[in-house]
């Protein structure tokens, strides 16, 4: 980040004048630095939802809307997805270079080995109802890590934040498949170190002691590549709780536990849940146009879930990867999905011919496609966004990692423009 040449001048009513610094990173569009506003003028800016703020510096993930690119490190996720495996995708984020081949194996063998839960960690998800949602499940579970690895939680220290990292993201897919087998009522199946992440999972979710499990190869690379996709995606909702719960200084299993909770809305990481519901009320191909024309109705609440996206204003680049690995996963496993996929496929077609969607750039995002691989891989719809947190906690946890060395860091405080009451007195119970 530099400072350029140039600068904002404001000019308030009563003819104060601030000069507000543009700041320059290395690609992207230019910073106003209003740091100086209020103290100068004593206003503050107003932007709901923050669609026009940046709230941090970082080097992790760069995201061009306008053009559909998104990239990890300066890598584009096109090339990451085709050459790269997610756990040197992790070690990427984490670390901020693609791995040499002996990094990659002490990193490799690091997770593959920290993946069993403290025993009290698994009687922990006998205090839940059977049929709990995963994601409470698993937002409860993290947060409760911290009672069990409190003597490396001191955020100060680097090879404690190493530490957290290598554990939350070793960790996740076991907690994530407890709450699975609890949810399905069988037996919990510990993790083996002889698996590679994505086979380890699926391992975990689907064998069970009275019969060998064989893996399907596809089915870990579908698995591999989904992570991938979801691994990071720069200052989004639950990135940026995870960062300001994180800036006071609470400790870093506690702040991927908020990730967690914001993750689940379903507006953020529930999305591709809320697409397989969508699919499964329109049926079938022929009443597609029906459905368009209800969300096209302002006073309809239908809505065509999986389209477009809060930053993209052109088709989601995840989108276009994971479409093509849908019809390897189908083709290959012979799911009676496939129905559910061509109904996908022809709404796709449609939608983007209408002039309502073009105009809105309403092109569809990873949601769409991503529920359905899951899908046809046997995980349930309750899973899916415990899915998506597997991936996107490497992400969460390069930001906090950034965060909570930043020099300049603060703890995170926006403000607010106040519409209640002005000043009143107290009144006597009895005289209101």
């Amino acid at each position: 980040m530099t400072k350029s040449q140039d600068a904002y001048r404001l000019i308030s009513p009563s003819g104060i004048e601030t000069e507000l610094p543009v700041l320059r990173g290395s690609t992207g569009p230019d910073v106003i630095d209003i740091g100086r506003l209020y103290q100068e003028q004593g206003v503050f800016t107003y932007d709901p939802g923050f669609v026009a703020t940046g709230s941090c510096t970082s080097d992790i993930t760069f995201i061009d809307g306008e053009k559909g690119v998104l990239m990890y490190r300066g890598y584009p996720v096109e090339q990451l997805a085709a050459h790269s495996s997610f756990i040197e995708v992790a070690y990427l984020l984490l670390h901020g270079n693609l791995p040499k081949a002996s990094e990659l194996e002490t990193f490799t063998e690091t997770i593959r080995t920290h993946t069993m839960l403290n025993e009290g960690m698994m009687r922990f998800f006998g205090g839940f109802r059977y049929d709990a949602h995963p994601m409470a499940m698993l937002s409860a579970v993290v947060g409760s890590m911290s009672a069990y690895y409190h003597d490396t939680m001191d955020v100060n220290d680097p090879m404690h934040r190493d530490i957290f990292a290598h554990r939350i993201l070793a960790k996740l897919p076991t907690i994530a498949a407890a709450a699975y087998k609890l949810n399905i009522g069988q037996p919990f199946i510990y993790p083996r170190n002889d698996l590679t992440y994505c086979e380890n999972l699926l391992h975990m979710f689907f064998a069970v002691p009275a019969e060998p499990y064989e893996i399907d190869p596809i089915a870990a690379d579908a698995l591999d590549l989904l992570f991938i996709l979801h691994a990071d995606h720069e200052q989004n909702c639950s990135t940026s709780t995870v960062r300001m719960a994180g800036s006071s200084g609470a400790n870093p299993y506690s702040a991927i536990a908020a990730g967690i909770a914001a993750l689940w809305g379903p507006a953020h990481g529930g999305a591709n849940e809320a697409v397989l519901n969508m699919l499964g009320e329109i049926g079938n191909a022929a009443n597609i146009q029906k459905y368009i024309d209800k969300a096209k109705d302002k006073n309809d609440p239908f809505r065509l879930m999986g389209f477009g996206h809060r930053v993209y204003k052109s088709f989601d680049p995840r989108a276009k990867i994971i479409r093509k690995m849908t019809h390897k996963v189908l083709a290959r496993l012979g799911r009676k999905d496939t129905p559910l996929f061509d109904l996908a496929l022809a709404l796709e077609e449609i939608a983007l011919k209408d002039e309502y969607f073009i105009e809105k750039n309403l092109y569809p995002n990873v949601d769409f496609y991503s529920g359905i691989i899951y899908k046809a891989l046997g995980i349930p719809t309750s899973m899916l966004t415990v899915m998506f947190a597997i991936g996107r906690s490497v992400g969460w946890t390069a930001h906090w990692r950034e965060m909570i060395s930043d020099p300049d860091g603060r703890i995170s405080r926006p403000r607010q423009l106040y519409s209640g009451p002005t000043e009143r007195g107290f009144v006597a119970i009895g005289e209101r």
